[in-house]
């Protein structure tokens, strides 16, 4: 295990939310066709030790959905296909769409200075719009900078007991700035690439100043409605979760004995636009689609947005305007993605670039002292190239 995750398990972040920053039963398939690579492909994470998965894939067979693990713990249904689920980071590429549908309309472009839109929270001068959403920037991460030698600067508590005391407090976005301002930067605006989660708030605030409008109407305006998606919502400070959905848990440390509860339920404020969103794997399989295929966006924005900053490269590939661009190699090709963990929960978001493949995924932790971050890579490498390489 390398320094920098030998650090979040101390910090007593869950595998789940660490792997996405950077009871088993036989899992379940729409009628119509079998696909055993795919089944066996979610059954992995189960086996892993996660508490459950379900996942959907469109291509030219068509679409599948399947499940496995539990819905709940105690239990033995399967987690529900059409289950909702939170989905963590994967709102940051929302909340870029709609920053870049305003730079399509001139209301702003994507060099342009912020801080002066945003007056009183303390933002470097040089910060525009585009180092917002491609995270280069240099401001800090308010909910903890990771240091280059893989210690941890401290900032709101998201993780551990003091998160589970805590984890139905509500933050204001401008407070969460105004915490990441406040701090020293990771770099000069401009000279570096760091994933920053205050990025994404600085960005919903600027959505707000713009349209007038409350980041939740405006996204509901723009996206969800157009789109039909009926089951995703930017929930604010709202800890509930609409049915149906399978069950999310975290396991913690209390004085030391692990403890593991139900956080299906949660005020997800401390993470706000930068991974708030709740929705279902067929509204985000809708949704990436139409990013994707240029029904959001006109096509020189999609061009900006698939320019990748070189210094990026993760799990998931490089990081261009709110998504990553992953090269999967000969035979594969390439697939734009965002993931995303909030305690408890995962999501999975990919496409081929014009929109013809999808794949989407809901993992929900469960109880297992099993550690499934180690496997968790190699996991979600198979499964990828099952469903974008036919292997």
């Amino acid at each position: 295990m390398t320094k920098t995750l030998k650090t979040f398990r101390r910090i007593g972040l869950t595998a789940l939310a660490a792997a996405l920053l950077t009871g088993v039963a036989v899992p379940t398939a729409s009628a119509g066709q079998d696909r055993p690579e795919l089944r066996k492909a979610v059954q992995e994470f189960v086996d892993a030790g996660f508490g459950g998965m379900q996942l959907r894939v469109r291509d030219e067979r068509g679409e599948w959905t399947g499940s496995a693990g539990v819905r709940e713990l105690g239990g033995t249904a399967k987690p529900p296909t059409n289950g909702h689920f939170r989905v963590g980071s994967t709102s940051k590429n929302f909340t870029a769409a709609l920053v870049l549908q305003l730079v399509a309309e001139g209301r702003i472009g994507l060099d342009t200075p912020v801080a002066g839109l945003l007056p009183g929270l303390g933002l470097d001068s040089r910060i525009t719009v585009r180092m917002l959403l491609q995270h280069t920037s240099g401001l800090f991460n308010h909910t903890g900078q990771v240091n280059p030698d893989g210690t941890v600067t401290p900032g709101i508590p998201w993780a551990g007991k003091e998160w589970v005391d805590k984890r139905f407090h509500t933050y204001q976005p401008e407070e969460l700035v105004r915490l990441a301002a406040s701090k020293p930067p990771v770099f000069e605006p401009g000279a570096g690439w760091s994933y920053s989660n205050s990025n994404t708030v600085v960005a919903r605030l600027l959505v707000e100043k713009l349209s007038g409008r409350p980041f939740a109407e405006e996204l509901d305006r723009r996206i969800l409605r157009p789109l039909k998606l009926r089951d995703t919502l930017s929930p604010g400070a709202w800890a509930g979760m609409p049915k149906p959905y399978a069950h999310a848990y975290y396991r913690y440390e209390d004085a030391g004995q692990w403890k593991t509860i139900d956080v299906t339920h949660q005020n997800p404020s401390w993470i706000s636009s930068a991974g708030d969103m709740i929705s279902t794997t067929k509204d985000l399989q809708t949704y990436f689609y139409a990013l994707q295929s240029g029904k959001l966006l006109p096509a020189w924005l999609m061009e900006e947005m698939r320019k990748t900053h070189p210094g990026s490269q993760s799990l998931y590939g490089f990081y261009g305007l709110g998504q990553f661009s992953q090269d999967l190699g000969p035979g594969c090709g390439t697939v734009l993605n965002h993931n995303g963990g909030l305690n408890g929960y995962a999501a999975l978001m990919y496409s081929t670039p014009d929109g013809s493949k999808t794949l989407t995924a809901s993992i929900t932790a469960g109880d297992s002292e099993k550690d499934p971050l180690p496997s968790f890579p190699a996991a979600l490498d198979k499964l990828v190239r099952t469903v974008f390489c036919g292997k």
